[in-house]
């Protein structure tokens, strides 16, 4: 779910160049402030792929060697991206300035989410501590006896005891033993933000997360205010659901769940429960009704990984797409290797500027991941749309957008489209089958939606210092009650660090994108479905073959951030202002649904 290309990488492209730093500038004027800026972008083209070698290598290949890799790589080029942005602020105040080269001026000094401190000594420890605790992730293990290799789980396997077994206790174990494998990384990440902190404060920001606030084309503050008024208008949505899902759980669990109104972390059939899709046969509205199976379909239909890509890739080509270049399928990581550890997350990756584009997952033939690869080619096709840019500007319009883009192509995963490519039943599903497929996707998107919002909450307060260090889980937990109505049900203290069993938080990857993107993709969709021509419920409509909506959405993408995302925002919806009516469009007949169900029926948490 990253884009490996927009953010660190950059950052480090621009400042690899081990000689004299760029032409110093001799007179503040607008003409230098040009030159200024075209060096930055050729330095970039230049240096680009030897950073992002050093990354891909360290997460495809994880041990201690790769390890020193990336973080040499990371200190090297994070001081040269400390003095180019120094530089930059010789062209404030500076008159006649042309508006692209302002906007790159502006966007240098946010091409990092890991700004490092001038200090040499606390830049090479700041890089350090970020590829220990990247390192610390993605080889964690839960043993029950260290010496003996069969002995151990790592996440998948975890993961799938939550998703495939409804035994409670089993479930509860295996939540804790992975909850458990990141206590390690509490005194990094502790060191980690006072490093950050410090980094962000010298470019001239308060803390870090008030600098990645900063991206979003309005102030800090504004962004916080606009994150909260999304909020607001999809709450009523999640609450309705967590209600009938919590009342579900409780004949699942007769006299296990606690009173306050919460559902325990370890039932909700996720590790971290952003999502319930795992929880679909408890919660499906008319068990039974659907013509939609696609975990059997894929079995049947004996896809395997390079197949379920194609398959994917085959839905871009139709909307007029161009073909994914063959060192694609050649380079990219599509399954777990045996012989080492990955990190298995899935991401997306451009690793020269011209076309290598890859992504790394560990695909299972599931309908999880044949969705997920539908989202990661849609970062590719962003990276392919906008390639032509100046490298400052190769980026989304804001990170959510990058985020959006596949998830849009999710949206249009309907039953019609499935039953098209011999996924699902050929019939037209019934009102009992829609909502059945309703609560399928709002149990991926709808519960995600605090969970996206309530990561960089908890952020935002370590860097900002109103979550000191010795109160990091409780507010972490603070937090999932407030936006989830999620809680653990056994003891969870200040020796335990739940943040770092998100591969977000040591991973230093901002997240509120992801709340974002799941706001935008239901506004994209229903502009691309207009585009389409296509007239009925929202929630029906599939853009496959439409080369209308495939030439608006392209040239959407085309822009990058070449200009502001209000713009770019406006050109595809006719609005500039980021929109959550079109969520509570598409899942309509869900939510009457679920108004019904929850009559009589005690809602909400303490």
């Amino acid at each position: 779910m990253i884009p490996v290309r927009s953010a660190l990488a950059l950052a480090l492209a621009i400042g690899l160049s081990a000689g004299a730093p760029l032409a110093s500038v001799q007179a503040a004027d607008a003409a230098a402030a040009d030159s200024f800026i075209a060096a930055i972008n050729k330095e970039i083209r230049d240096n680009y792929v030897e950073v992002t070698a050093a990354q891909w290598v360290s997460e495809t290949y994880i041990n201690g060697d790769t390890e020193v890799l990336v973080a040499k790589a990371n200190e090297r080029a994070l001081s040269r991206l400390s003095a180019n942005v120094d530089k930059s602020k010789e062209f404030a105040g500076v008159k006649g300035i042309s508006p692209a080269t302002q906007r790159g001026i502006d966007l240098l000094k946010l091409q990092t989410a890991m700004p490092a401190p001038k200090d040499p000594a606390k830049l090479a420890e700041l890089t350090q501590i970020a590829s220990r605790l990247n390192a610390a992730y993605g080889s964690g293990k839960s043993c029950t006896d260290p010496a003996k290799p069969e002995t151990c789980r790592n996440l998948d396997q975890l993961s799938k005891t939550l998703a495939e077994n409804r035994d409670w206790d089993a479930d509860l174990e295996a939540w804790t033993a992975w909850h458990n494998t990141a206590r390690g990384m509490r005194k990094d990440y502790v060191r980690f933000a006072e490093l950050v902190n410090e980094g962000a404060h010298e470019m001239g920001y308060a803390n870090a997360g008030d600098m990645w606030r900063a991206g979003y084309d309005m102030s800090a503050a504004d962004f916080r205010t606009e994150t909260d008024r999304l909020w607001r208008q999809v709450e009523p949505l999640y609450k309705d659901l967590q209600c009938y899902a919590r009342h579900k759980l409780e004949k699942q669990y007769p006299g296990k769940l606690a009173a306050d109104g919460t559902i325990p972390a370890h039932i909700t059939g996720n590790m971290w429960s952003q999502d319930w899709v795992a929880l679909y046969p408890l919660l499906q509205p008319y068990p039974g009704v659907s013509n939609l199976d696609v975990d059997a379909a894929l079995k049947e239909k004996q896809y395997t990984p390079v197949a379920m890509v194609q398959r994917a890739e085959d839905f871009y080509s139709s909307l007029g797409f161009p073909p994914l270049p063959k060192s694609f399928y050649e380079k990219s990581q599509l399954t777990r290797p045996a012989d080492r550890d990955v990190v298995c997350h899935a991401s997306a990756w451009d690793l020269n500027l011209e076309g290598d584009v890859r992504i790394k997952m560990c695909i299972n033939i599931n309908e999880e991941d044949f969705r997920t690869i539908y989202h990661e080619l849609g970062h590719i096709y962003y990276y392919l749309a906008y390639n032509k840019l100046p490298p400052l500007f190769q980026t989304g319009a804001h990170d959510g957008f990058h985020e959006a883009i596949g998830d849009t192509i999710q949206l249009n995963l309907t039953p019609g489209y499935l039953a098209q490519i011999g996924l699902a039943g050929a019939t037209k599903p019934s009102k009992e089958a829609v909502l059945n497929a309703q609560m399928k996707q709002a149990l991926e998107k709808v519960a995600f939606l605090p969970f996206g919002k309530l990561i960089d909450e908890w952020r935002w307060g370590v860097f900002d210092g109103s979550i000191k260090p010795a109160d990091y889980n409780a507010a972490w937990w603070t937090l999932k009650k407030k936006y989830q109505g999620v809680a653990p049900i056994v003891a969870r203290t200040e020796a335990d660090f739940d943040p770092g069993a998100k591969y977000h938080v040591p991973g230093n990857t901002p997240y509120m994108r992801y709340f974002l993107a799941h706001i935008l993709q239901f506004q994209f969709q229903r502009e691309l479905c207009k585009a389409a021509g296509f007239k009925g419920p929202l929630h029906e409509c599939s853009i496959y073959g439409n080369k209308a909506a495939g030439a608006k959405f392209w040239a959407m993408l085309e822009k990058g951030s070449g200009q502001t995302w209000q713009a770019t925002l406006k050109e595809l919806t006719g609005k500039g202002e980021m929109d959550a009516s079109a969520i509570l469009d598409y899942f309509a007949p869900l939510h009457a649904w679920l108004k019904q169900q929850n009559k009589g029926q005690h809602c909400g948490w303490e």
